[in-house]
């Protein structure tokens, strides 16, 4: 069942808490996510897996759940010879999983559904460089088939997510356009710039007075600098921003593993939510214990903002 109230709606209220990395729960529960599809390789193959993960983030205090679609697109599971039709299943699948997850509880828990980068597709670390090669136009009609599948199945909001480089971001707003489900656009940064390395601003702007974004922000990245860019989201934009960085380590595509500290720390959310963030959470390896500390700090320190 859906929430009485639109996302958008909530977030006026105050800060919602996200979930965390899906990858890192999956593995915790014993699952091998060394295939190219990832993650999404379980829609067909261990679902209750994936339903599982959801529940333990909900328990742990999430009130928006993403689901397993980031890396799940029919070019994907056509090399792996699934039909259009069957990944279409698969993709409604994803939402579905995440809905009966959140209805365990009593609690409003919204559905984001994941809609991810063509870099993910290839999986070889492109969304950590952008520039494909392709244009806009190349890259609408690569992701509005999979959103259209989406948001036929009903989720609350779509993620357009660790989007590295701004003309993604407007070939993947096209591509949403009309759908009827509103978005998030969420970028994935280092060192103040989009991976592709155009200025935040300029990508911020992409989304500015496009009435279907509900939030602006930043995810899969380093925790740091996080404040400036929810400040620099919510100046260019005027919308709530999101923010669910990485753990602080980071991803060698080459050697298929994670390197560096953990340096993400939930104590630093209130700051965020000063900044104007309102979607809070955690990407990859942040686990349900992190989101619930998260939560609570989020929970003690809560005011309605300022109408």
């Amino acid at each position: 069942m859906k929430p009485d109230r639109t996302l958008a709606e909530a977030l006026r209220e105050g800060p919602l808490v996200l979930d965390g990395g899906l990858s890192n729960q999956l593995e915790a529960q014993g699952c091998d996510l060394s295939d190219a599809l990832w993650s999404a390789r379980l829609l067909a193959d261990g679902p209750e897996q994936i339903e599982a993960a959801h529940a333990a983030y909900v328990r742990a205090g999430a009130r928006v759940v993403t689901t397993a679609a980031y890396q799940a697109t029919f070019e994907g599971f056509a090399r792996r010879g699934v039909s259009r039709a069957e990944t279409a299943r698969l993709l409604a699948r994803s939402v579905a999983l995440a809905r009966a997850a959140a209805e365990r509880v009593g609690e409003e828990i919204w559905v984001a559904a994941s809609v991810g980068p063509y870099g993910a597709m290839l999986a070889d670390g492109s969304e950590y460089r952008g520039r494909y090669g392709l244009s806009v136009r190349e890259l609408e009609r690569f992701h509005r088939p999979r959103a259209e599948v989406l948001a036929a199945a009903g989720p609350d909001v779509l993620a357009l997510e660790t989007v590295p480089d701004a003309d993604e971001a407007e070939a993947l707003l096209r591509a949403v356009d009309g759908c009827g489900v509103p978005v998030w656009l969420s970028y994935t940064v280092e060192g103040g710039r989009t991976r592709a390395g155009q200025e935040l601003a300029e990508a911020f702007a992409v989304a500015a007075g496009n009435d279907q974004v509900v939030a602006v922000g930043i995810n899969c990245c380093d925790p740091a600098g996080v404040g400036s860019a929810v400040e620099l989201a919510v100046a260019v934009t005027g919308k709530p921003a999101v923010v669910y960085p990485n753990s602080g380590e980071w991803w060698d595509a080459g050697a298929r593993g994670w390197r560096g500290d953990v340096t993400f720390d939930p104590t630093t959310a209130a700051a965020w939510v000063g900044a104007g963030a309102r979607l809070i959470g955690g990407c990859c390896r942040v686990g349900p214990s992190v989101i619930a500390t998260l939560a609570g700090v989020l929970a003690s320190g809560t005011q309605k903002p300022p109408t």
